[in-house]
């Protein structure tokens, strides 16, 4: 998975791709700061990008649906909300009918895509910045990189920077509407963990929710931004700290009163998890996590040193109609040696489905069998409606560090589409010595989410297509990296390939056959996601700050935009006000910045970002 041994590695090889935000400080032991020293940094301030001209772009219509409201809803409906008075974000909002983008994934199915229209291939040309916000200027203290994925819940975008501030941006002019900061006290301490991304929000009840790196679980006014509560994970589930390896970069998700959230560090050797917590006081909401692996010292990892890794390190996806929630989990550890946790290691880089009401397991499938090239099944599983060998029927799709691209029928587990490839796959078992395999620690697919089009009946991957030289530990005692703080468990190296230049892809599977329809090729690594739209059209970011729009049926990109900002490492958020399309996306690197564009914005670009943005690592 992305965590503090990639980073490690990365700044040795100076590698191009920026992916998250942090140092470790190896002498640092102090313990994580009580609720005592909490404090709230509430900013109300106003940075109005535009002013009387942006109303007259907006198209002022009533729009159809179903009353949205926070506190009866299973989640923000992506569907027309109309604002009231009773609504914790109408007072001091633009607009009176909203179309939301309420979770990490549009609809907790976390498909990406959405039934707008608005904007067609015909007028993608038309395309503009309609407001950006640098999040340096808003506050000094945001750090490098973002890979915050935007919420929009009745007419307000929320957004988190590495380093776990929260603003509340206006959607349609940019004012500032709130921003919470974690104290100085509690943020020197992130470092520790080696990494400080966070990848954005849950809203529910009136609250918006993040984890901060530190493994806290925070919950926002979502109103005024007022800290309302904030816990240590570790006071309910033993052991979950950064001393001991675990750190939080994901997105919670929020459904029915509860608060569903994974972690980071199974390249740190730790035990992976999913929990709930009751939205209303974050107290436990099932008897006990579900874990992934088994306990050190038992089952398959009776003769290990080592906790069996298998973390949750992006956000789960929930079925509505069934309460079945589905996530996917990551490699075990430790990474590269793997003769003292002998067999298939089961629930690492795999896809799990579990009650969400109770945590009780209901399936479970595992895409890469004792991993030794840490494959994880890392992006978000998708809950797809898609025809199928000529029938309807229900999926769950997920594509790996491996490189394959898996289908389960969603009820029961039963495999549909079996390792489909969409990169390169020349597999090789590790040596002291090192062997080349495609692909490499990156993938395959990192983080970075798919989104499925019905009316193509595709499923869209963003691909990296670069390989490793993985280099094997000796015994387990070199798996230990002792110099590594909060690390014990990755045991070996790896490196770049010389004369190697790695790339992008874009590959749309054809649900219906379990073939490629087609692939396009990006000059780096795809590291943010997709989203599609009703009208044909896929909207995704590049590391060099470039947004584009993509054909969907014809496989093309047909309009290109520079941004100012420069790497785009999270997929585009999209929803409306008033009936006026929307669509906005955060840009990372050394200028961290969210951005909103629609039609007849402003179509001035800005110059190529860098994606070598050097230590981009640094908690600078």
């Amino acid at each position: 998975m992305v965590c503090s041994r990639e980073l490690h590695k990365l700044r040795q090889l100076g590698n191009t791709i920026n992916i998250e935000d942090g140092i470790k400080d190896p002498h640092s032991n102090r313990e994580a700061h009580t609720l005592t020293h909490l404090e709230v940094k509430t900013v109300n301030t106003t940075q109005a990008k535009i002013g009387a001209a942006l109303s007259l772009l907006m198209v002022l219509s009533s729009c159809t649906g179903n009353n949205n409201n926070n506190n009866a809803s299973p989640s923000p409906s992506p569907t027309s909300s109309p604002a009231a008075p009773s609504s914790p974000s109408a007072t001091g909002v633009t607009g009176q009918s909203f179309e939301n983008w309420g979770s990490y994934g549009y609809t907790l199915a976390n498909t990406r895509h959405v039934p707008y229209k608005e904007i067609t291939a015909s007028n993608v040309g038309d395309l503009g910045v309609i407001w950006s916000a640098d999040l340096k200027t808003l506050d000094k203290d945001v750090k490098n990189g973002n890979q915050s994925y935007p919420v929009v819940v009745d007419g307000v975008i929320y957004v988190t920077t590495a380093g776990n501030q929260v603003f509340a941006f206006d959607a349609v002019t940019g004012n500032t509407l709130w921003h919470w900061k974690p104290p100085a006290e509690q943020a020197a301490g992130f470092s520790k963990a080696g990494i400080i991304a966070n990848r954005g929000v849950a809203v529910g009840e009136g609250k918006v929710f993040m984890l901060a790196v530190d493994n806290s679980l925070v919950a926002l006014d979502q109103k005024t931004g007022q800290l309302v509560k904030m816990i240590k994970l570790s006071d309910y589930i033993d052991g979950v700290t950064i001393e001991n390896g675990y750190y939080e970069t994901t997105a919670p998700q929020y459904y029915k009163g509860n608060v569903y959230i994974g972690s980071s560090g199974s390249d740190n050797g730790v035990r992976g998890f999913v929990a709930a917590f009751k939205a209303s006081d974050l107290t436990p909401a099932w008897d006990s996590p579900f874990w992934t692996v088994p306990p050190k010292g038992q089952d398959w990892l009776a003769n290990s040193k080592f906790q069996g890794g298998g973390t949750v390190w992006n956000p789960v996806a929930i079925d509505e109609e069934t309460d079945i929630m589905y996530f996917a989990a990551g490699n075990p550890a430790p990474d590269f040696f793997g003769a003292n946790r002998p067999g298939d290691n089961p629930n690492t880089d795999s896809v799990v489905a579990v009650n969400a009401m109770t945590g009780k397991l209901v399936w479970a499938k595992q895409e890469v069998k004792h991993d030794v090239w840490d494959y994880d099944a890392a992006a978000s599983p998708m809950v797809i409606n898609a025809t199928v060998k000529g029938e309807k029927k229900k999926l769950v799709v997920e594509g790996g560090k491996s490189g394959l691209w898996f289908a389960w029928d969603a009820a029961t587990g039963d495999v549909v589409w079996d390792g489909i490839p969409f990169t390169k796959i020349d597999k090789k078992e590790p040596t002291t010595e090192g062997t080349v395999s495609y692909p490499g620690v990156l993938g395959g697919e990192n983080y970075a989410p798919e989104a499925y089009d019905p009316a193509t009946n595709y499923v869209l991957i963003p691909g990296v297509e670069e390989p490793s030289r993985f280099k094997a530990a000796k015994s387990e005692a070199e798996a230990g990296t002792p110099d590594f703080p909060g690390a014990a468990a990755f045991g070996t190296n790896y490196e770049a390939v010389e004369g190697v230049q790695g790339f992008g892809t874009v590959t749309a599977i054809d649900v219906n056959t379990g073939k490629q329809a087609y692939q396009i090729k990006t000059t780096a690594a795809q590291r943010g996601g997709l989203t599609s739209t009703d009208s044909g059209i896929a909207f995704f970011g590049e590391l060099d700050g470039k947004i584009n729009a993509l054909d969907i049926k014809a496989g093309k990109v047909i309009w290109t935009f520079q941004t100012d900002g420069d790497t785009v490492q999270a997929a585009p958020s999209i929803f409306t006000v008033d009936g006026k399309e929307y669509i906005t996306f955060t840009t990372g690197g050394t200028k961290p910045k969210v951005h909103v564009f629609g039609l007849g914005g402003n179509k001035t670009q800005g110059e190529a970002g860098q994606a070598d943005t050097g230590n981009a690592h640094s908690a600078q």
